[in-house]
């Protein structure tokens, strides 16, 4: 049965369209992401990485502001980076499930059409046997990607016929792999076996269909030409493919929030989802967090939402280093003066999930979270980080209830009912 009311001529049938019917202009918001903020306390330094952060700025907003601890997905469960993110825009991750490989095509610009199937491919280092020693071939430079991902289209691009193959650098040792032709999709399994150690997975249809299967003999067909096209390479000898998928379309900011939106964020995969859910991605020089703020800057007057991605958190978690984890937090901290200078309506200040470095790998641990604005309610928290956070006025809540609240302070939502 459908749940029917009206807000000025706007027929809401449930609650995922309530917010587009109340949306109205105000204030300018800011949506600043430190992938993988959420950290463990580490027996060295008697803290998680945010609460050793030197973190004065962040402080102040918390103190100034409220604070929480975000679930990104479901309680328990270990979020990866696309699902996590699009929680953060508001969009529930679980009834809009996207591959990771769409999310980088729509980074890198890559023209997806709806017969393209698209994974995200990993250079790998193996041993001769096909163990994978380095799930990231030491993080190769990108100039080395793209000379491995040119050798992998010459050598690949007429490998499956009546199969289009594209393959694409996206930066550092991540890749795109796009199959294009009729007949393609499944639910296909990734071939990462997610640690070092053990040689890769087939990829499998875990649906059962012939279009998965056809789907599946395909790519398993590409990564026979691909890992023995490879062979030879020093650290990029192998190679991986997660995240393989179709764009499932989801519905952007402009029409469920009202919000003309930007991206700032290094990564190519981040600047996909934020294109997913329509945002523009902002061209800018530079890799630190004070270049991103600058940019932001630079385009104050032509947006009304800005997502900042800042990576390098999440990539020193996933190493195992505190400390570098420590210093990208103390770093985007400098930048906050700059920031709120803009004199934005409404700020957030979190993570996409944790990823402690004791643990080097994403958890399920909720995320601390900071809300400040002109017009919010205080709470009792001093200091920004995750003990703090768990006494916060926000409590422990879904992530994508963050979007609704940032709408709400910067005076972007109308009255509902008389």
């Amino acid at each position: 049965m459908e749940h029917l009311c009206s807000v000025e001529g706007f027929k809401i049938v449930d609650a995922r369209n309530l917010y587009a019917a109340l949306a109205q202009p105000g204030g300018r918001i800011v949506l600043l992401v430190m992938d993988g903020l959420g950290g463990l306390p580490s027996p060295d330094h008697g803290g998680t990485e945010l609460e050793c952060a030197a973190t004065p700025n962040m402080d102040r907003l918390a103190a100034e502001g409220m604070t929480g601890l975000s679930i990104p997905v479901r309680v328990g469960v270990e979020p990866g980076s696309g699902p996590a993110h699009l929680a953060l825009f508001g969009v529930d991750p679980v009834a809009h499930e996207i591959g990771r490989g769409v999310l980088e095509a729509l980074g890198i610009d890559f023209p997806l059409s709806p017969q393209d199937v698209a994974a995200r491919g990993n250079f790998a280092t193996a041993a001769p046997d096909g163990t994978i020693l380095d799930r990231r071939a030491g993080r190769i430079p990108t100039s080395e990607c793209e000379r491995c991902v040119a050798l992998l289209q010459e050598a690949t691009q007429d490998c499956l016929p009546g199969v289009e193959v594209f393959v694409r650098p996206v930066k550092d040792y991540r890749f795109v792999l796009v199959l294009r032709g009729q007949g393609l999709g499944g639910e296909l399994t990734e071939t990462d076996p997610g640690v070092v150690g053990r040689p890769p997975l087939p990829v499998v249809d875990a649906g059962g269909t012939d279009t998965g299967q056809y789907t599946a003999d395909l790519f398993n067909r590409w990564l026979a030409v691909a890992r023995e096209t490879l062979r030879g390479e020093p650290a990029a000898n192998s190679l991986n493919l997660r995240g393989l998928a179709k764009d499932p379309g989801v519905p952007s900011l402009a029409e469920s929030w009202g919000l003309e939106a930007g991206a700032v964020a290094v990564y190519p995969m981040y600047r996909g989802v934020a294109r997913l859910v329509g945002m523009e991605p902002i061209e800018f020089e530079g890799e630190e967090p004070a270049d991103e703020i600058r940019a932001v800057a630079d385009h104050w007057d032509r947006k009304d939402f800005f997502f900042v991605h800042v990576k390098k958190t999440d990539s020193h978690g996933e190493d195992g280093n505190f400390d570098g984890k420590v210093s990208v937090i103390e770093a985007v901290d400098a930048a906050i003066p700059d920031l709120m200078a803009l004199e934005p309506a409404a700020v957030a200040i979190t993570g996409d999930h944790s990823t402690p470095a004791v643990l080097r790998s994403h958890s399920w641990h909720p995320v601390p979270t900071l809300l400040w604005a002109r017009n919010v309610r205080p709470d009792s928290v001093r200091a920004f980080g995750e003990q703090g956070c768990a006494a916060g006025s926000m409590g422990l809540f879904p992530a994508t209830d963050l979007l609704p609240q940032l709408m709400a302070h910067a005076g972007r939502l109308k009255r509902f009912g008389a």
